[in-house]
């Protein structure tokens, strides 16, 4: 029996919450950079009668409605990868869930829905008569030849407590969640539990195997599904888990037998030295603002793992201590950095973990952690190379200042593990920023703007005051009207830095917009977003890669809307990601919480050679 699942390797992603990065671009390209045989990922779409994203504070990333899963399908098919959705049911309202249900499955580019059938609290406890009506009410939405697959604690004792037989002629494939670490079993013997257990089922079964699991152990479960139990896909449980150390084994791709593939064989990544600092570790060091003993402010309590964790309230407005891991590096290279997130006592969203000695960046990154998502979980901060010559490589710093009320913060430990035969193998940075318009030769001049290019209104200012439209301006708006009165209709735009086109489109009141995720900033890592509105005869869509100084479109007008200019604003934060059309309107706290100024921010980050 065919399936959408032959000859695919696919991940599972349960919510923007448990994972690094902040964006669907960002998910794209760490699984570009890390396992381009990777096609598919399965997007947790409802639980029981909810969107998932009820369950998400992250909202580039959270599936509110059948509008977020177009866009999912959107970015992931301009990258060439595949959106399959995955649900639990709990058969508790049968018709609010189906409907959930059929609406995705309804919507183009959807591959398939994956059913999680478990006998657990939260999962499906209501015995087998919900099963038909619900299944009966899935099927009649999305007809007969749309793929529903089921996936299941495959261990002997729970297969009776979700009424297989109930299920089965409904759904096309069984998915067998095999997590001998999680089981604390061999691999091998979990294996074959699950085949054995679910082979006469008569249904096409696929593997979904551990990617947190040691290296080893998910390399042979890997041949072992395919050369001994004859899979034909594989999933990994999940996004969010997976490090860089494993990406290589996942990317492995199928060929049946065991046999060898097209394509280059991943690198033997493994973990070299490894560096663990705890509260209890004299690299671990701590001090209060106020002169205060920090003993004094900070909590403690002996962790799962055995060392000590600290804790304290959050501070609204003002720090009063601060933590330093240092992990003494004795060799450069590329290392994961990851902070422990324990069970209790963490539930700020915002921890502002603040890393140093990153090479290429002229200052420390600040990478934010929601504690509150993880229960006793190392949670990487990401991967980065480190120069061991600098005193300040990988040192880690974390206050109490979150910004928030009556939560808990925890100071836990840090680990290092240098990554030995891998490295990323499409690292972008930006080199630096031009003006999006003007001759190649006025944008290397220092001018801002260049030659008679001027702008008409100004970042943050209040205008068209008296009317229906006043507001704060995001950005700048370009013109240039010498040597005669709308000069700059029709002429070249062009990407301001390199960066990938997250939209590119017409908006209601806007007329064209792209919107470009420009790189990381060599110097600082900065990443912003770039929108250029107003424009005509785009040349570009969504997925495209672009380079500083690409053309991207024409100077337009709206449609007559206005007279001809760009309007170019940037944004530190993901708003644009989710909401191109993003108007604060007379809300200034928005604006400069969204915007910077285009001009100020150019003019200090230009290209090297400028």
């Amino acid at each position: 029996m065919a399936t959408p699942y032959d000859g695919k390797l696919a991940v599972w992603f349960w919510k923007g919450d448990s994972i690094a990065e902040e964006t669907i671009e960002d998910l794209v390209r760490t699984i570009k950079t890390w396992a381009p045989n990777v096609t598919q990922v399965w997007v947790k779409t409802s639980d029981g009668e909810n969107w998932m994203g009820e369950f998400d504070t992250d909202r580039d990333l959270a599936i509110d409605g059948v509008a977020s899963v177009d866009k999912w399908v959107r970015i992931l098919s301009a990258h060439g990868m595949e959106f399959h959705a995955w649900a639990v049911v709990k058969g508790q309202n049968v018709t609010a869930e189906a409907d959930r249900i059929i609406e995705v499955c309804n919507r183009p580019g959807v591959k398939s829905m994956v059913l999680d059938v478990e006998p657990f609290s939260g999962f499906w406890t209501v015995g087998p008569e919900p099963v038909r009506p619900l299944m009966t009410r899935i099927r009649r939405g999305v007809g007969g030849r749309f793929h529903i697959g089921m996936a299941v604690d495959p261990r002997p004792r729970h297969k009776p407590n979700i009424f297989p037989e109930e299920w089965r002629p409904f759904v096309n494939s069984v998915h067998l969640q095999v997590y001998w670490e999680t089981f604390q079993r061999p691999m091998q013997e979990v294996l074959a539990e699950a085949y054995t257990t679910w082979r006469d089922y008569g249904l096409p079964l696929f593997p979904v195997l551990p990617g947190s699991a040691p290296r080893d152990e998910i390399d042979a479960a890997n041949g072992l599904v395919i050369s001994q139990y004859k899979s034909t896909g594989i999933s990994w449980w999940r996004l969010g888990v997976i490090g860089p150390v494993e990406w290589p084994v996942i990317n492995q791709p199928i060929v049946p037998g065991g046999g060898d593939g097209n394509g280059p064989t991943p690198g033997p990544g493994r973990y070299g030295i490894e560096v663990i600092v705890t509260p209890d570790n004299p690299n671990y060091r701590e001090g209060a603002f106020g002169g205060q003993n920090p003993s004094t402010l900070l909590n403690r309590f002996r962790g799962t793992w055995g060392w000590t964790t600290k804790y304290k309230r959050t501070a609204n407005t003002s720090s009063q201590v601060w933590v330093r891991w240092d992990p003494q590096l004795v060799a450069s290279g590329w290392y994961e950095v990851s902070v422990f997130v324990p069970a209790r006592h963490a539930t700020t969203e915002r921890a502002r973990y603040k890393l140093h000695g990153v090479l290429g960046a002229s200052a420390e990154l600040e990478i934010p952690i929601r504690q509150s998502s993880y229960f006793n979980l190392w949670v990487p901060l990401g991967v980065f190379q480190f120069n061991a010559d600098d005193s300040r490589a990988g040192v880690v710093f974390l206050t109490d200042m979150t910004g928030e009320a009556n939560l808990e913060i925890a100071f836990d430990a840090v680990r290092w593990r240098q990554i030995v035969g891998i490295t990323p193998t499409d690292k972008y940075l930006a080199d630096g920023y031009d003006s999006p318009v003007g001759t190649a030769a006025e944008r290397k001049t220092d001018d801002m703007w260049p030659s008679k290019w001027f702008d008409a209104t100004g970042f943050a200012r209040r205008y068209r005051i008296g009317t229906p439209s006043e507001a704060y301006h995001t950005g700048v708006d370009l013109n240039m009207n010498e040597p005669y009165w709308d000069a700059d209709a029709h002429s070249p735009v062009y990407a301001a830095a390199s960066g990938t086109v997250t939209f590119a489109d017409r908006l209601a009141g806007w007329g064209n917009v792209i919107v470009i995720r420009h790189d990381p900033l060599v110097t600082t890592g900065k990443v912003l977003y770039g929108r250029y509105a107003h424009v005509e005869d785009i040349r570009v869509k969504v997925g495209d890669r672009v380079v500083r100084g690409q053309q991207i479109s024409k100077v337009g007008n709206a449609e007559g809307l206005f007279a001809y200019h760009l309007h170019f604003d940037l944004s530190p934060t993901a708003i644009l990601a989710s909401q191109p059309w993003h108007w604060p309107k007379l809300n200034r706290d928005n604006l400069l919480a969204n915007y910077i100024d285009p001009l100020d921010f150019i003019r200090n980050n230009r290209p090297k050679d400028r």
